[in-house]
């Protein structure tokens, strides 16, 4: 039986839903998790109010918002949930990121590797959780080529010219078709990726989708390739995990620690010659790509809704 409670919580995500990007789908999705049971506001910053616990997301972006907690909530509870760049960058030189570590009651990794980047006197407060999404069917593929498929905004962190630079080398290849979905944050990065497509047939870029669309083109795809330098947890590798469609992955901790620490389709941080040597083989090895295939069903189930929801549920009944 379902307990309903009189509790309020308020998640704090520093984007919202025009940013369309991980931050504010973990935060939605979340809200949607607890909202049988609790009351959930979700806003971009916290001044004031009466909510009994603070959800907030990014320790540097959401700094404002654990500061203002503290001072006007001090013995509310506060659930941190730390992003790549909290992990990978801000913690190291931001003194806003660490206060919010510092302070808070519980912290949450969105992948298995993320607790090693914390101060060791905050890791017996961390608490992993790996996000989720619904499964999909597999849409049918032609064996007349190969199509990679790389999701995401374009921006530095995501490491797109990685992606260009392996579709370049492989122009003479028509067997092998790169798709790219995701808006040019960087304008310089998106008139890089307008002119590839220009002069290459097999680079299509699509720009922003809807996610609808996206998830489609995920399902259609052959392979998913995820370049990025920082990761907390990225969604589209759930997503594609759970399509069915394998993922070449560069060789960062948020990544393995989704995929797992054995998931052998993963090439250095910028290294597009090794990118396109794994695309070349998974076109002329089926039994390779057929193996992928299989590891990823095999790790679907630990980006289950039912499991993210208990996980997370657990948590916030802990602090409360």
């Amino acid at each position: 039986m379902l307990i309903v409670h009189r509790t309020s919580i308020v998640i704090v995500t520093p984007a919202l839903a025009d940013a369309n990007n991980g931050n504010w789908r973990t935060a939605r999705r979340w809200a949607q998790m607890l909202s049988p049971a609790y009351r959930v506001r979700v806003v971009p910053e916290w001044t004031d109010g009466d909510e009994t616990l603070m959800i907030a997301l990014h320790a540097r972006r959401s700094a404002a918002s654990v500061r203002a907690w503290r001072a006007r909530r001090a013995g509310a509870p506060l659930l941190l949930v730390l992003t790549g760049t909290d992990l990978y960058r801000d913690l190291a030189v931001d003194a806003d990121a660490r206060h919010s570590v510092a302070v808070a009651d519980a912290l949450v990794t969105l992948n298995a590797r993320g607790p090693a980047y914390l101060p060791e006197a905050a890791r017996d407060r961390c608490h992993v959780v790996l996000q989720s999404c619904p499964a999909r069917a597999s849409l049918p593929k032609t064996d007349r080529n190969l199509r990679a498929l790389m999701v995401g905004h374009l921006r530095d962190e995501k490491d797109p010219l990685t992606y260009l630079r392996a579709a370049a080398r492989l122009a003479d290849r028509a067997d092998l078709r790169f798709d790219h979905v995701g808006a040019a944050l960087d304008p310089a990065l998106g008139a890089q990726a307008a002119a590839l497509a220009a002069r290459q047939p097999t680079y299509r870029w699509f720009g922003a989708l809807p996610h609808a669309q996206t998830r489609r083109r995920i399902q259609a795809a052959h392979v998913l390739v995820h370049a990025s330098r920082m990761e907390g947890g990225a969604h589209v590798v759930i997503e594609a995990v759970c399509s069915g469609t394998p993922v070449l992955a560069s060789r960062i901790d948020g990544n393995l620690g989704l995929l797992g620490d054995d998931w052998p389709a993963t090439f250095e941080v910028g290294d597009d010659a090794a990118l396109a040597g794994w695309l070349v083989r998974l076109r002329e090895e089926p039994g390779l790509l057929s193996d992928l295939r299989a590891r990823a069903a095999d790790r679907a189930e630990a980006f289950s809704p039912a499991r993210e929801a208990d996980t997370l549920q657990g948590i916030v009944r802990g602090l409360l």
